[in-house]
């Protein structure tokens, strides 16, 4: 029989949470990816490598805080630990391919267009492949045009937050960015979600495992408190503490040349 099939088990709080994570991921994400165009040195493979990480986590987290608030009425729901962990994996590796490409090759037409397929058919991936981690005493069946379109909505997120990344400039806009893309990963979620119906085999309730809240509420631990000291670490560097102010100002010639060439002390002389 058909499965009553509940996306809002907690009204809006899980939909909103989830947002706010992708919203947080995404931010963490852009600000590391501008920090590594600020200084192409050493240290710009491990920006890249924490934006990525914020990003892959801020999606993970996002989609698994709006899977605590699905249900389906005729059968209790758990989820594989191996899984579960593999499809964080996903999104954090894939989403650093599209990280790095766009990091060393710039926001160009072929590169930007590489890096956003392969990002965007990474989400997906990490969706669908946290879906097959539930269990459930039924069968999940999904509308193939809305997985198309899932899928569609994920490439085009990807591309447009890799676009600003390279190219959006102050906190002001990096915040717009990371909230619009908390738009659209949420959007993909749950036009995926759209897709799913479940056949119950049963005809009464049965228990599939543990719940989702004791299983996916301590797993989301990591991640939340990776994300925490990520944002630390970017509210704390000096380069993008003043990011909107003293490293982006434009230098002047006169003045500031003078300033380098003239020896220690010789502005005191003057008085």
């Amino acid at each position: 029989m058909e499965g009553t099939v509940d996306g809002f088990r907690y009204g809006v709080a899980t939909p909103l949470a989830a947002y706010v994570m992708a919203c947080l991921g995404g931010a963490l994400g852009l600000r590391c990816i501008v920090r590594s165009l600020l200084h192409t040195g050493s240290w710009k493979p491990g920006w890249l490598a924490l934006g990525a990480a914020s990003i892959g986590c801020g999606i993970w987290t996002m989609h698994f805080i709006a899977m605590i608030g699905f249900q389906v009425e005729e059968t209790r729901i758990g989820y594989d630990v191996g899984l579960t962990v593999l499809s964080l994996a996903v999104a954090v590796a894939v989403v650093a391919v599209g990280v790095f490409l766009v990091g060393y090759r710039g926001a160009g037409g072929a590169s930007l267009a590489l890096a956003g397929v392969v990002t965007g058919l990474g989400v997906a991936a990490m969706h669908y492949l946290g879906m097959a981690a539930m269990h459930l005493d039924g069968s999940i069946r999904y509308d193939p045009p809305t997985v198309v379109l899932s899928v569609l909505i994920a490439v085009a997120a990807a591309t447009a937050a890799l676009w600003a990344a390279v190219t959006v400039r102050g906190f002001l806009a990096s915040l717009g960015a990371s909230m619009a893309m908390g738009v659209a990963v949420s959007g993909m979620h749950f036009t995926a979600m759209a897709a799913v119906s479940v056949h119950v085999h049963g005809s009464t309730p049965s228990w599939a495992g543990d719940a989702p809240t004791s299983l996916l509420l301590p797993m989301l631990i990591g991640p939340a408190v990776f994300l925490l000291l990520a944002g630390v670490v970017v509210m704390f560097d000096p380069l993008l503490v003043l990011g909107d102010g003293e490293w982006n100002r434009p230098a002047r010639p006169g003045r500031d040349e003078k300033a380098r060439k003239e020896p220690p002390g010789r502005s005191w002389s003057r008085h």
